[in-house]
């Protein structure tokens, strides 16, 4: 993360922001998310990739879904750790490496493409270290919960609110960026192409 991301003012912190800023949306509004299935354009890599996010979408919802079912008595504790566990350590890895993919190879390709989108990347890393630190406060609370289904009533009751509460955070700002890096990248893509940028396959 660059020094000129590490003091964001409130309207483009990950937590409260409400999409990118108007400087960062001219090729997205050049390029609307209307018009990008079926674009010609549109490479295998940008596909995955959109793939790979409707996934986290997916199976986050799922995740939050299943804990409010084992609140709500509509499961049991044995099947609901059954179901939940390898889902959630399955979401948490795959998001980390997802992550890293983006940190190390794409992020750093498309902000050399296209200067006046640096921000954008810079923006989108600060994003990174603010979910990966959700991600651990996720993965400590998620198994402090699963540690719990044994004990008492009161103890699984506050353990599943504390898991729910970080939940519920993390999976809110996870759909502000997901959303917010379409929006930054598949213009691009659109724009220039995979192999102008060097990333098609």
């Amino acid at each position: 993360m660059t020094d000129a991301m590490a003091d964001l003012p409130d309207s483009l912190r990950i937590e409260t922001r409400q999409g990118l800023p108007p400087d960062l949306r001219y090729l997205v509004e050049k390029y609307p998310r209307d018009t990008w299935q079926g674009h010609a354009n549109l490479g295998g890599m940008a596909q995955f990739w959109l793939q790979r996010h409707d996934m986290f979408r997916e199976l986050g919802g799922l995740l939050q879904g299943s804990v409010t079912d084992y609140r709500e008595g509509r499961l049991a504790p044995h099947d609901f750790a059954a179901w939940f566990a390898p889902r959630l350590r399955f979401f948490l890895q795959q998001l980390h490496g997802h992550h890293q993919i983006e940190d190390m190879h794409y992020f750093p390709v498309f902000a050399a493409a296209e200067e006046r989108l640096k921000r954008g990347f810079d923006l989108l890393d600060a994003d990174h270290h603010t979910i990966h630190d959700a991600l651990e406060r996720n993965a400590q609370t998620g198994s402090a919960f699963l540690q719990a289904l044994g004990a008492a009533r009161d103890t699984r009751l506050f353990a599943a609110d504390a898991y729910a509460d970080e939940n519920t955070k993390l999976l809110s700002m996870l759909l502000r960026h997901l959303h917010d890096e379409e929006d930054l990248i598949i213009p691009l893509i659109l724009d220039r192409t995979e192999e102008g940028l060097g990333v098609g396959g």
